[in-house]
């Protein structure tokens, strides 16, 4: 079944964009949720005009992703945890603290565009992803360290 994205969803695709997705899948969780409708003939003959009147503003959002990626591409992060003799962390890592740790170094950004591949656990250096846009992203390192 192909249905049209109503907004992004992780692993699958991005707003506007039509997926095949199984039945179960769409009719049972993308439609319900609201986050799809399928896409039938004349629901893609009003996306195609959406986006034709959209462009402008696509492209302008486009840009200020990549001004906010051209900031970003020399900040480098110290986030502290709390840590065992050993260096292990007591809990984890994750895209919060890093949110938090770009918006102290001037840099508000949304914690859900943050990815991080592997589970920080220890102490050491590690690499995080912002994914502003579709095609705009940024890999953020960063140190953690024992506080």
């Amino acid at each position: 079944m192909q249905v049209i994205l109503k907004e992004d969803v992780v692993n699958l695709g991005y707003k506007d964009d039509i997926v095949t997705v199984k039945d179960g899948y769409g009719r049972n969780f993308l439609i319900p949720q609201g986050k799809a409708i399928i896409a039938s003939e004349s629901a893609r003959k009003v996306l195609a005009e959406n986006l034709k009147q959209r462009a402008h503003k696509l492209a302008k959002i486009k840009e200020d992703a990549q001004a906010l990626a051209a900031q970003l591409e020399g900040v480098s992060l110290t986030i502290g945890a709390k840590t065992s003799s050993s260096g292990t962390i007591f809990g984890s890592v994750t895209n919060i603290q890093i949110a938090e740790a770009l918006e102290k170094a001037g840099h508000p950004v949304d914690r859900k565009v943050i990815y991080i591949k592997e589970a920080v656990k220890e102490v050491g250096s590690y690499k995080a992803i912002l994914k502003l846009h579709k095609e705009v992203s940024v890999e953020i390192p960063f140190e953690v360290v024992s506080e």
